[in-house]
């Protein structure tokens, strides 16, 4: 799940690496045995590449990290959120044709 460019986001480090970051975050609440999330995982480490050291970006697994997934509402998979000085600026749930784009636009807010 982690590679270069993204992270592992959990419960343990969801504080330090994503509300305490210096930069934006991408969390990407996720599971494995979400298809639309397996769908969208290219384009969000595609984006993870292209933004680097600009966005961190990362996923957490609401399977083994519930803590956060329930404090920030997440219902559905999969769903986006991007944090910036620790509050949620930017919110996609789903995986949409346009899902890419809304997230580029939203980058480029938050840089």
């Amino acid at each position: 799940m982690a590679s270069e460019h993204m992270m592992e986001f959990t419960d343990a480090n969801f504080d330090a690496e994503v509300l305490k970051s210096d930069k934006p975050t991408l969390v990407d609440f996720w599971a494995t045995w979400c298809a639309p999330c397996r769908a969208i995982a290219p384009m969000v480490e595609q984006l993870a590449k292209q933004y680097s050291g600009q966005v961190k970006v990362g996923k957490l697994d609401v399977d083994h990290n519930q803590r956060a997934a329930t404090t920030y509402g997440v219902r559905s998979i999969p769903t986006l959120l991007l944090f910036k000085g620790g509050k949620v600026v930017e919110q996609l749930v789903g995986a949409g044709p346009k899902t890419k784009e809304k997230l580029e636009e939203a980058f480029k807010k938050a840089m």
